[in-house]
């Protein structure tokens, strides 16, 4: 049987790289660690870690079972938060990631929902792009994760319960009093990018209108984006949600068809899930 602690502290190495840094994380000693990773070698039979210079870095059987324990702890860890919900052990808490725009829209309504129906259910937020979200829902660190897609985004993870919230268009985004036209019309212009999602789908938008966009600035400021815009700095896509946090008066924005990105909420498994998180799912869908 392996042991959960000894798990956990083999996850935290792999995310962390080092034993120091682990333990720093987990409030263990060093020696603790070091120990706890020799013990589950030795329950496992297998080489886990390995010296890498100054640190040390997971085997091949390691880092299977570093994957496998983050699905193992992310159950666990939901369990407990559903039995403890169920029994009444404690006031509850749930724990929610989303990305910035959504954050700026319609998350600030879920959350003043929730204080107002559940007063003593307690929200811990996050603010963090999908791909990261996605590894805080699988390694247990929070409950719900509100990210985006595009059609042509890569299929999430397995063991990921996607719960649809709405589709958001994406605009087209140039200096006020500037030409008009589609993407292709813009082909020489100079782009801004953002995250590395919408980047990859900006790339993939232009390659359909026939041209590889000339990208002279990244960022993933919504503010500071559409200021660059407005300065003729260059134009951007961007979706409907960071438009209605943030309105430049300096830009004009056109919609681009069969360009939008599909924003869900995700949660780690399958229904019925613990009941503070359909209670955040709900606020979630009436805030929208």
């Amino acid at each position: 049987m392996l042991d959960v602690v000894r798990l956990r502290v083999l996850v935290a190495v792999a995310r962390r790289g080092s034993l120091t840094a682990a333990a720093r994380d987990l409030h263990y000693s060093q020696p603790s660690v070091s120990h706890h990773l020799a013990r589950l070698e030795a329950e496992t039979g297998a080489k886990l870690v390995q010296r890498a210079g100054r640190g040390i870095r997971l085997t091949e059987a390691g880092r299977l079972l570093a994957d496998r324990a983050v699905d193992i702890i992310a159950r666990l860890d939901a369990t407990a938060e559903e039995l403890a919900a169920h029994v009444g052990l404690r006031s509850g808490r749930v724990r929610l990631a989303a990305f910035p725009s959504a954050i700026g829209t319609f998350t600030p309504a879920a959350a003043a929902r929730l204080a107002r129906t559940h007063p003593g259910l307690r929200l811990d937020l996050t603010e963090t792009e999908p791909p990261e979200a996605l590894r805080l829902l699988r390694s247990g660190r929070v409950d719900v994760a509100v990210i985006f897609r595009y059609d042509d985004t890569a299929p999430e993870d397995t063991g990921i319960s996607m719960i649809h919230l709405l589709d958001d268009p994406s605009y087209l985004v140039t200096p006020a009093g500037g030409p008009a036209g589609g993407l292709a019309a813009h082909a020489d212009a100079a782009w801004i990018a953002g995250c590395d999602r919408c980047r990859s789908h900006l790339l993939d938008m232009c390659a359909k209108a026939g041209f590889t966009p000339r990208l002279s600035f990244t960022s993933d400021d919504i503010v500071a984006v559409q200021a660059l815009v407005a300065a003729g700095m260059g134009v951007t896509l961007l979706p409907g949600l960071a438009l209605r946090a943030h309105r430049h008066p300096g830009v004009t924005t056109t919609e681009i068809p069969g360009s939008t990105r599909h924003v869900h909420a995700a949660v780690y498994g399958e229904p019925p899930h613990p009941p503070a998180v359909q209670t955040l799912l709900a606020a979630l869908r009436k805030s929208l």
